[in-house]
């Protein structure tokens, strides 16, 4: 008896043949693309535009704009037109509610500042300061006093110091300079500004736009590489 393979042999030979049909090679081709399509995106994070994860080039000293531009020094506010006894008397205004500062006057809630520059702190015996203020070991000098006036429990944790601060560095150089006209006299410090030659100044900017210039370059071909991988 014999079996009649033909339509099985028929089958076999068509599903074997199936990539030397025209559909096979497209189906064949769509899959793969569909692969590599996926792997660049995950190497290239082509489906999460970003910043790149290691640069091609570092600009060293160069900061990301947007950010806010560093303080004045104590020393420069002293010496700006403007910080003078006159604008720290009325600074002062927010003080005199807890403060006097003339010689021999009177402590309140807070103690009598007169010859407060340049002493220890805690330096008025007749006051019962904090232990936290007492324990600090520090001088009044400007730096110290402009550190205090802008934010005094965060320059010494367990002050019982109430006052908020004066967020105006040339508010507090001015209150500084106040207190200091009352039985200090601490030498003020000078301000010099940095001088720089304009030839230098211009070709250090010009030097520094040029390797920003090649960092956005390969920024900007990472990024083409990514989107053509994607496609």
């Amino acid at each position: 008896m014999t079996q009649d393979n033909s339509n099985m042999s028929d089958n076999d030979a068509g599903s074997g043949d199936l990539f030397n049909t025209a559909a096979g090679w497209v189906l064949f081709a769509a899959g793969l693309g569909l692969g590599l399509s996926i792997l660049s995106g995950k190497y290239f994070h082509a489906d999460k535009p970003e910043r790149p994860e290691t640069l091609g080039y570092v600009v060293e000293g160069v900061e990301e704009t947007g950010g806010a531009a560093p303080e004045m020094t104590m020393t420069a506010a002293l010496n700006m037109d403007g910080v003078d006894v006159s604008a720290g008397e009325k600074a002062f205004a927010k003080c005199a509610a807890c403060h006097t500062v003339e010689q021999g006057g009177a402590n309140g809630v807070g103690p009598n500042l007169y010859g407060v520059m340049g002493s220890k702190f805690g330096n008025n015996a007749a006051f019962g300061y904090s232990s936290a203020l007492t324990g600090a070991g520090g001088v009044w000098g400007w730096d110290q006093m402009n550190e205090w006036l802008d934010n005094p429990r965060g320059y010494i944790d367990g002050t019982s110091m109430g006052f908020a601060g004066l967020s105006k560095i040339e508010d507090r150089a001015a209150l500084a300079l106040y207190l200091n006209s009352f039985g200090s006299n601490l030498e003020v410090p000078s301000y010099v500004a940095d001088v720089i030659d304009e030839a230098e100044a211009e070709a250090a900017a010009d030097e520094t736009a040029e390797v920003i210039a090649e960092q956005n370059a390969a920024e900007s071909t990472s990024e083409e590489t990514a989107e053509a991988a994607a496609s």
